[in-house]
């Protein structure tokens, strides 16, 4: 833009412009400013007009002078206009405002103004207070930062659990599944999606787990089923699967969620069992379902945690401070106090038990721990006695920028298993032989 040129002798009057405006020539004198530029800025006609710009701005007391002097001289040399990029500049408060400096955000235009015959005779400055939305872009900038972080968060806990993890659209057509469960099929994420998972399910098996998922789904029930699933190495494992709906305010389900669960082991071991001797068929149920009943209470999603049957903990720093416990972990440890308070401090026996030197390996190397059918005495402090129970467990780093700042606890209580196991090693013993 260029301005009418005032009568020799005389200045640009900018005073009734309505924006921010300051007129400077090209040796960097203060010509002139708008009214509201001088509001804005709390400086004095009188004190800046013909006073160089960067004495009224001086240099040293604020390092990005330099992105306002470049673009003059871009201006100067050749001839054209040139948009600074944003620049911060604090203004100093008065004293009646409680005086200090005020972190201010500008955005400047500068224009060149010619005479007659094409020489440059001054630069418009037209400057815009930006400071509102530099603030907001920021904010905006942190809750992504965050989001992103919690979303990094949950998904790292989602791919860490020992199950394997999906989620459904409410339709049931399947949308995410952990790297358990890729690597347990040796598939690709877009072969499973939509209702590619049933191709894995063994064909003996594969019409009634659809006919159970279809049943889940269109009801909105819980689901839980057994089936057959190929391995990557082509091999077909027993899985139990349990899914859980999310509903909105409204009760409409908004997405599904489940984890399935290798029970090969327990399968044959149970069908082992059960052929060893027929007397014991219905006790070897008995355990069978147990497990199964303990298996199915693996809620294995963020989401859910609260709600989660299984013991899922987060404990932060090297003192293992409580950040997050479900209902399970309250309830084993007859609590109402956790968060806040350290391992040692809620459970003290687990240091004889070996428990505290494992989160600290786990802490320390970022090396997982699984143990299978641990033992842990609890000391129950109302009554004096000590209570066994035993847990299927893992201990896992947390991380969290690539550093290790916690552990997370997954525990699966399986003393009903362990004891009904007991009961039948016991029974398929044979008597000593009479003497």
């Amino acid at each position: 833009m260029t301005l009418p040129l005032p009568a020799p002798g005389t200045f640009y009057h900018l005073w009734q412009l309505p924006e921010h405006y300051m007129l400077v020539a090209p040796d960097h004198t203060i010509l002139d400013a708008s009214n509201l530029y001088l509001t804005t800025t709390l400086l004095e006609r009188a004190n800046i007009v013909g006073r160089n710009v960067f004495d009224v701005f001086p240099r040293e007391e604020q390092s990005e002078w330099q992105v306002l002097f470049n673009s003059l001289e871009y201006v100067r040399q050749h001839a054209t206009s040139h948009t600074m990029p944003r620049i911060r500049y604090d203004l100093q408060l008065p004293t009646d405002q409680g005086g200090g400096l005020e972190e201010r955000y500008w955005q400047t235009t500068n224009y060149p103004q010619f005479d007659d015959q094409g020489q440059l005779q001054t630069i418009l400055l037209k400057t815009e207070d930006v400071t509102a939305q530099h603030r907001a872009e920021q904010q905006a900038q942190a809750v992504e930062r965050e989001l992103l972080e919690s979303q990094q968060r949950t998904r790292f806990i989602l791919e860490s659990l020992p199950v394997m993890v999906w989620t459904t659209q409410p339709d049931g057509a399947a949308d995410y599944f952990n790297q358990r469960w890729l690597n347990f099929t040796g598939k690709q994420m877009e072969a499973e999606t939509d209702f590619g998972w049933l191709d894995g399910v063994h064909p003996d098996d594969r019409a009634s787990a659809a006919a159970a998922w279809r049943g889940a789904y269109e009801s909105g029930e819980a689901y839980q089923t057994e089936y057959r699933l190929r391995c990557a190495d082509g091999d077909y494992r027993w899985v139990l699967a349990r899914g859980i709906p999310r509903r909105n305010a409204e009760g409409a389900v908004t997405m599904w969620v489940g984890c399935s669960v290798d029970i090969q082991d327990q399968k044959l071991m149970v069908l082992e069992l059960l052929q060893a001797s027929e007397e014991q068929a219905v006790l070897s149920d008995q355990a069978y379902q147990a497990y199964q009943l303990a298996h199915s209470q693996r809620e294995t999603f963020y989401a859910l945690f609260q709600q989660a049957p299984a013991l899922i903990g987060i404990a932060r720093g090297p003192q293992h401070i409580f950040e997050f416990a479900n209902p399970p972990y309250y309830e084993l440890f007859a609590t109402d106090d956790l968060i806040g308070r350290s391992v040692v401090e809620v459970v003290p026996e687990a240091v004889e038990q070996g428990y505290v030197a494992l989160l600290d390996n786990v802490y320390q190397t970022g090396e997982p721990f699984f143990g299978k059918q641990m033992p842990l005495q609890l000391h129950r402090r109302a009554t004096g006695q000590i209570e066994e129970r035993y847990f299927d467990f893992s201990y896992q780093a947390l991380r969290e920028k690539g550093q290790i700042v916690g552990v997370i606890g997954f525990a699966f209580d399986v003393t009903e298993l362990v004891t009904a196991r007991h009961k039948l090693e016991g029974l398929l013993t044979p008597p000593p032989a009479a003497s």
